[in-house]
């Protein structure tokens, strides 16, 4: 490892280098190709100008050493060749078309040892493109896996990137509650920074369910702004369509005292306050906030009771 662009948290624009792995070996083994590339090209040259001379000026035409003009090659050429086609020890025609298929040849395989060496100086230049990585997105580091000077092998996760302006929330829903999700919908979300409540969209529901655990992958899109970052905890209300509409107690939220990280609320019991511990639901807006269990219709609640208010004083 010969380069990574920063650390955890630094933010790096689409198209910014990343990382980058040492690639002198295969710089080498580029330039051995260029160097195959440009003989075998001269190999071609030189096929095709064979080829063209056996078009033109056939060897079969010319058997001797030392072709010319002169006596001995004009009384082959006349006599020799024309007695001995006769009697049927040679044959011009076909030692012409050997010769002209053979030059052929020569070009054919001049061309596949070009397109070899080619396709070699295209597959180191793959390779060279795998030995640095650029950043597909806008986006942040979230965690260096490696450090420079490492050695990395092929297929090993060097650095983690993620686009963090806009978060998502996956979640492993119930089978059962996936029914009542629809891609689009508005579902109320708290986040482990501060609390926050806010809604979150469905963005992607998965077509299968995990086989062993009978849960099914639903991703939801947050608002841009909101508090946290990957990796962060969430949680999400999801509606249950198998069971019955119920109606919820609300409660304002200024009748809920809480001790500890405990939500609990004074109950009017026989003239007597009691405390009951609550489960609060989402909060509605207008200071008011749903329980879900813990109270029922009719109980007399106190709202803003006085902070040395004990359970079971009159």
């Amino acid at each position: 490892m010969t380069f990574i662009a920063g650390v955890e948290g630094d933010s790096l624009a689409a198209g910014a280098l990343l990382i980058q792995v040492d690639d002198s070996q295969i710089q080498a083994q580029r330039r051995a190709a260029l160097a195959q590339i440009a003989n075998a090209e001269a190999a071609l040259r030189n096929a095709q100008v064979q080829y063209s001379r056996e078009i033109w000026s056939p060897r079969s035409n010319t058997p001797n050493a030392m072709p010319g003009m002169g006596m001995p090659n004009m009384f082959d050429q006349f006599f020799t060749r024309g007695f001995s086609n006769m009697m049927g020890r040679s044959d011009t025609g076909l030692e012409r078309y050997a010769d002209w298929y053979a030059q052929g040849a020569g070009v054919q395989q001049a061309q596949g040892a070009l397109m070899q060496a080619t396709a070699q100086l295209e597959q180191l230049n793959a390779r060279l493109r795998d030995a640095q990585l650029a950043a597909p997105f806008d986006g942040t580091i979230v965690k260096k896996i490696v450090e420079v000077g490492d050695t990395v092998q092929p297929g090993q996760a060097l650095l983690q990137f993620a686009h963090t302006t806009y978060l998502r929330i996956q979640a492993d829903v119930p089978v059962r509650l996936v029914a009542g999700l629809e891609k689009g919908m508005l579902l109320p979300a708290r986040l482990d920074a501060g609390g926050i409540e806010v809604k979150a969209r469905v963005a992607q529901i998965y077509p299968m369910a995990d086989s062993t655990r009978h849960t099914v992958t639903v991703k939801f899109d947050l608002p841009k702004g909101v508090p946290g970052g990957a990796g962060m905890y969430a949680e999400v209300q999801i509606p249950d369509a198998t069971e019955p509409s119920r109606e919820i107690p609300v409660l304002p939220e200024r009748a809920v005292v809480w001790r500890g990280s405990l939500p609990n609320v004074f109950i009017l019991h026989e003239g007597r306050p009691s405390l009951r511990v609550i489960r609060v639901g989402s909060s509605l807006g207008g200071d008011f906030v749903s329980v879900l269990s813990g109270v029922t219709a009719g109980d007399q609640v106190i709202v803003d009771p006085p902070p040395g208010l004990v359970s079971g004083l009159r």
